[in-house]
């Protein structure tokens, strides 16, 4: 089971709150764990200009001005921006998907300020991390539902409707659904 470019759904009966309806993009799932960004928690009063303005980057197109999210509780002082695939660092970028790309290198943010950066993008502080063969219990625990990404998911819809959205996307009623996990 590689999960790599798709979508985790947080049940209700997340043990972890930082978790709590969260839904995160994976970037990275294999046998030796897996690497992913929340991609429905901004941080609070911060935002990217106030980033930029920490790194000495001059903003020079507001329309990059935004959310900054929490990507999650491991290295929360390292930057990720999950984008669109028209646009490729010429230090360092990894496909993810067709439809998603991520890059972690300062040139991004650079472009970005100067308006040439990707269409679409999400920066996120820190991430989400699994070790080898945790995710998996995480799933076979009822920790997680599993949801194909789109573009208008991750990168369009407000933050609040995301997790209710993604679990339509799977048929799922979040009124529906229990904290506790049962077993046939």
């Amino acid at each position: 089971m590689n999960l790599t470019g798709r979508m985790l759904i947080a049940m209700p009966g997340m043990g972890d709150p930082r978790f709590a309806h969260s839904v995160v993009f994976l970037c990275a799932h294999s046998e030796e764990g897996a690497m992913g960004l929340i991609v429905n928690r901004a941080v609070d009063r911060m935002r990217v200009s106030d980033l930029l303005r920490q790194l000495s980057i001059r903003l020079e197109r507001p329309e990059y001005d935004g959310n900054l999210y929490f990507g999650g509780p491991v290295e929360g002082g390292r930057g990720f921006v999950l984008h669109s695939p028209d646009y490729r660092s010429d230090l360092s970028t990894l496909q993810v998907s067709q439809d998603f790309f991520m890059t972690a290198t300062l040139d991004v943010l650079e472009t970005m300020a100067q308006g040439r950066g990707p269409e679409r993008s999400l920066l996120a502080l820190g991430y989400s991390g699994w070790g080898p063969g945790q995710l998996e219990a995480e799933i076979a625990g009822n920790g997680w539902l599993v949801c194909d990404a789109t573009a208008e998911l991750v990168f369009d819809m407000p933050n609040g409707e995301k997790w209710r959205e993604a679990l339509k996307s799977i048929g799922v009623d979040p009124l529906s659904l229990s904290a506790t996990a049962g077993h046939a």
